[in-house]
């Protein structure tokens, strides 16, 4: 078949359908840290950007009286600047000629190396969102629970969602639309005396699935979603025996306002991801160049992003979570 010149980097777009496929299905292997951070375009690789402080939305003034022939009541506030700095992150499978001849009647090797790039792009970008969100020194707003979820007899996940609920909206004036969740926390709250007790008679919460549990979990706990992480990754370095961790830790639930997407920063919301789009229009580039001194096609995943807290105030975390 064709090839290109050597070290020459062609886009892939048959193959990109593949990895904006793959993408897609993310949340369904436990993927979750873009629906806290969803995507925001940017035309810059790094830049400032407004952010309306709280304050600036909730203060009443002392009086909206106005007296005949005076003007109204007038009043003006100081934004804050925040920055972002995308980076590019990218990774890179290489297919033998050989190699890609002796297995083309088992599989499609160039779909396969795209894949595993795919996937080790994005599970590394989760991680990053999960380190910056599960993390007491990034969301200030937070407390302890007296009780670990991990005890199914004398939890109470309700009351410690209402009370960080509360402190959040005491704080910043916002209340929480998510709840994000390790799939150990999850499945230590639905077979927890409080859930089973509350809900057994109205719902079969034994009976569902996955997702069926998290929308009613959503409606007792009073948000819109509640998102589970499941995503794991081997801890261990190369060539030692697999240390198989989850991303997302299970000593924390996350309470956050999140934004519904789109390129409106007065969403007020706990972060997003930006996305250098001149250099990287999607959140997965797929590329191709050819490699003869090994013989090989070379395929390329990347993206130019920044995974940032945009205001902390929009999350709230509860610690202590599991014994």
């Amino acid at each position: 078949m064709p090839r290109p010149t050597s070290g020459t980097t062609i886009q892939r777009s048959d193959l990109g359908a593949i990895a904006y496929e793959y993408m897609l299905s993310a949340s369904q292997r436990g993927f979750v840290g873009l629906e806290l951070l969803p995507i925001f375009e940017v035309e810059r690789q790094t830049a400032d950007y407004p952010k309306i402080p709280i304050e600036a939305l909730l203060k009443l003034p002392a009086s909206l009286k106005r007296a005949p022939r005076s003007a109204y009541n007038r009043d003006d506030y100081q934004f804050e600047m925040g920055t972002y700095a995308c980076k590019e992150y990218g990774r890179e499978e290489p297919v033998d000629d050989v190699e890609a001849a002796l297995y083309r009647r088992f599989f499609d090797a160039e779909e396969v190396a795209v894949m595993r790039a795919v996937d080790v792009l994005l599970r590394s970008q989760e991680k990053r969102i999960a380190d910056l969100l599960f993390s007491v020194t990034n969301i200030p707003n937070h407390h302890d629970v007296t009780t670990e979820w991990s005890n199914a007899a004398q939890c109470t996940p309700l009351a410690d969602v209402k009370a960080a609920k509360t402190a959040m909206r005491a704080a910043t004036g916002l209340e929480p639309n998510v709840i994000a969740m390790s799939k150990k926390v999850f499945d230590n709250v639905m077979v927890s005396s409080e859930i089973q007790s509350r809900l057994q008679y109205t719902n079969p919460i034994m009976l569902g699935n996955d997702e069926a549990n998290k929308a009613l979990l959503a409606q007792y706990f009073g948000v819109s979603r509640v998102l589970v992480g499941n995503a794991i990754y081997d801890a261990a370095k190369k060539n030692k025996t697999a240390s198989i961790t989850d991303i997302w830790d299970d000593e924390y639930v996350l309470l956050a306002r999140v934004s519904s997407g789109g390129n409106d920063l007065r969403d007020p919301c706990l972060g997003r991801t930006f996305l250098w789009i001149e250099d990287s229009p999607s959140n997965i580039v797929t590329e191709q160049y050819r490699e003869e001194q090994t013989r090989s096609n070379v395929y390329r995943v990347r993206h130019h992003v920044d995974e940032a807290i945009v205001f902390a105030g929009a999350g709230y975390l509860l610690g202590n979570i599991t014994a």
